[in-house]
C-alpha cells in the first residue's frame, strides 16, 4: 500500500464518525430508497445479500427498510470503523449482519442472490476486474444493484478529496457486458445531490 493509499484509508476511517449522517443530509439514503423501490427495480424478500464497499450501511439499510430481514447479510468494507457503524445501524432495525474488513478481491464468498455496491468500483484501480469479482459473488441469475458516479462538475469536487473516477452510461454498460452481466436497467435519481452525482443500474448475472 502506498503512502497516499495509507493516508486515504486513515481519512476514510476518520470520516466514519459523521459519514452516515452526511449520507442522509445529502439525500443519498432517500435516493437509495427510491432506487430500490422503483418499478422494475424491486427485490424479493428473504434473500442472501452482500453489500460491497458498505461504508456505514446506507444502501443495505435502505434495502432492509423496503424488503425486511434478508436470510443472510454480509457487509464488506476495508474499514472496520465503517463496518461497526453499519452493523449498529442495522442492529437498530433488528438485523444482524456479518462484517468482513477486506477489499473486494480479498473475499472469496459465493452464492449470493444479490450484491449491492454503491460508489465502490470508481475507487478500484481496475473497474472491469472489480465487476467480474462482483459477478463471481453471485449465484446464477443473481442480481447486482450498482450505483456509480457519473460525469458532473459536482464529482470534480469529490475527486479532490477521494480521487475517484466517473462513468458515462455507455461506458458502464459496456463494462458490465464484458464482466458477464445482462438485462441492464438504468435508474436516474430524481433530485438532490444524487441526481447530479449518481447513476443506478440493476444487472443480472448472465450464465
Amino acid at each position: 500500500m502506498t503512502d497516499a493509499e495509507i493516508r486515504r484509508r486513515s481519512d476514510y476511517d476518520r470520516a466514519s464518525v459523521r459519514w452516515g449522517d452526511k449520507m442522509r443530509t445529502l439525500g443519498y439514503y432517500d435516493g437509495y430508497l427510491g432506487f430500490l423501490s422503483a418499478p422494475g427495480f424491486e427485490a424479493e424478500p428473504g434473500r442472501r445479500i452482500i453489500d460491497v464497499g458498505a461504508g456505514t450501511g446506507a444502501f443495505c439499510e435502505a434495502w432492509v427498510a423496503i424488503n425486511g430481514h434478508p436470510d443472510r447479510l454480509t457487509l464488506l468494507d476495508p474499514s472496520a470503523a465503517m463496518l461497526g457503524r453499519a452493523q449498529d445501524a442495522l442492529r437498530r432495525r433488528g438485523v444482524t449482519a456479518q462484517g468482513v474488513a477486506a477489499h473486494l478481491g480479498e473475499f472469496d464468498g459465493t452464492g449470493y442472490d444479490e450484491a449491492l455496491a454503491a460508489h465502490m468500483i470508481e475507487h478500484c484501480p481496475d473497474p472491469l476486474r472489480a465487476l467480474r469479482q462482483l459477478r463471481d459473488l453471485l449465484a446464477p441469475g443473481g442480481v447486482l444493484r450498482l450505483v456509480v458516479s457519473r460525469p458532473h462538475w459536482c464529482n470534480a469536487i469529490v475527486w479532490l478529496r477521494w480521487r475517484h473516477r466517473t462513468f458515462a452510461r455507455d461506458e458502464i454498460a459496456e463494462l458490465l457486458g464484458q464482466a458477464g452481466f445482462a438485462d441492464l436497467n438504468f435508474y436516474r435519481f430524481p433530485s438532490g445531490p444524487p441526481s447530479r452525482t449518481s447513476l443506478g443500474i440493476r444487472a443480472v448475472r448472465a450464465d
